[in-house]
């Protein structure tokens, strides 16, 4: 039977409210539509999308391309399982590697099941290629971490929202506080058990808290010296989002380094999500070269939709799109000039103590507490006025439109934004 059609926002919220597990407290918009920039809710009021679906919206909503390259393959084949090959993967597989720089991929569906496929792999090339006794691998994190919410992710978490009566917890990791590469040589100095670092290059979730220019290189070198894999998170912060092509570039400002990935920080295991399918289906991917993927050999590890044919064709369509209309370096001109923009209004604002962020990717922290209401509120106002963000930890909004914006469309937001702000203003 088809759907029933949805009259109001009303009605829509009510129906996830009696019908759906509470596990999320959106901001009361009930979308129905998107195109580029913009999203339309159920009563046809138009929005700017700052949010972007958490930076998987990268290439806009519903790029043709994309969509067209994900009817296409639906159309012929959609699913085939692993236990057969399919004519798409292998031609993507080759693609996407070459793209980012690695020998080998290996294809999931979401990217909490990234992380648990890179945890994974570190563990097993801990015991089968640098000797660690089995159960006995470690892996290293940062405080104030995102990069899931599965069992094995909340173990080493600090949000206790997400932690707290889910246990027993999964052991094998330890805490570091984050940009600190003392902490790390110190931690991996003091036990040779470690497999890896798995670490984001700007910590999103946390309130786009980003990293001194040079802390993504120091980590490498650092695990380098200490026979352990450095593991990028770039799921939400890769893919064109901070202005380079993944966000372990730093401040690069070198164009070529935004298209090939020839002389970056490069991690031994690179992770990817998010905007590797434009938010249009869910596609992830790990990737690393041989000497770390090969420990992985059939019957280890799988999934049934990972590889398929639609999420093969959507990877590409949305990964050219990325490159063809060079919105890696759109987001890092427009990014700039958000945070200046900004910085103009903080100036003389006492509501906003500072904006933060790298390409467009950013955040503003509100001058009140954490506990205060003042940030939701501000949101709340925001999409009154035609603007669609979502606070953070309590008193941080975190800005990130899609990379197609333009530069008027920008300066449009600033005034929503910033004309919203002074309405609470102390």
């Amino acid at each position: 039977m088809p759907l029933p059609k949805i009259n109001s926002s009303e009605e829509a919220i009510k129906l996830e409210d009696q019908h759906g597990a509470h596990n999320y407290h959106p901001l009361p918009a009930v979308l129905s539509r998107g195109e580029g920039v913009h999203v339309w809710d159920v009563e046809g009021n138009k929005y700017y999308d700052f949010l972007s679906a958490y930076s998987a919206v990268n290439q806009g909503h519903c790029h043709p391309k994309i969509v067209g390259a994900m009817h296409e393959q639906a159309s012929k084949l959609a699913l085939t399982s692993r236990a057969f090959h399919n004519d798409v993967l292998g031609a993507y597989e080759k693609y996407a590697t070459e793209y980012f720089g690695f020998d080998k991929l290996l294809p999931m569906n979401t990217g909490a099941e990234a992380v648990e496929t890179a945890i994974k792999i570190a563990r097993k090339w801990a015991y089968e290629r640098k000797g660690v006794k089995e159960t006995e691998a470690e892996i290293i994190v940062c405080e104030n971490n995102f990069h899931g919410r599965t069992t094995t992710v909340i173990s080493f978490s600090n949000d206790e929202d997400a932690r707290r009566n889910f246990g027993p917890y999964t052991p094998g990791f330890t805490k570091i506080p984050y940009d600190d590469p003392e902490a790390l040589e110190a931690a991996l100095k003091a036990n040779p058990n470690v497999a890896g670092f798995l670490v984001e290059p700007i910590q999103g979730e946390a309130g786009v808290y980003t990293p001194a220019d040079d802390f993504m290189q120091k980590a490498k070198d650092i695990c380098s010296k200490y026979n352990v894999l450095f593991m990028a998170d770039e799921i939400q912060t890769g893919i064109g989002r901070t202005g380079g092509l993944l966000a372990v570039c730093g401040h690069c400002t070198c164009e070529a380094h935004c298209e090939r990935q020839e002389t970056y920080t490069k991690p031994d295991i690179l992770i990817l999500g998010k905007a590797l399918s434009g938010g249009n289906y869910p596609v992830s991917a790990v990737l690393a070269d041989n000497e770390v993927m090969d420990v992985i050999q059939p019957g280890q590890h799988g999934s049934t939709f990972g590889g398929n044919p639609v999420a093969a064709a959507v990877a590409v369509a949305a990964l050219d799109v990325i490159r063809d209309e060079q919105l890696t370096q759109n987001a890092r001109k427009m990014g700039k000039l958000f945070r200046r923009l900004m910085d103009d209004y903080i100036r003389e604002s006492n509501i906003v103590n500072l904006v933060r962020g790298r390409g467009l990717l950013n955040a503003i922290v509100i001058n009140d507490s954490p506990e205060s209401t003042t940030a939701w509120d501000i949101c709340m106002a925001l999409k009154e006025n035609g603007l669609l963000a979502k606070p953070t930890h309590g008193n941080i909004i975190r800005f990130a439109p899609p990379l197609v914006m333009s530069e008027e469309q920008l300066r449009d937001c600033v005034n929503i934004i910033t004309s919203t702000l002074k309405q609470f203003e102390k």
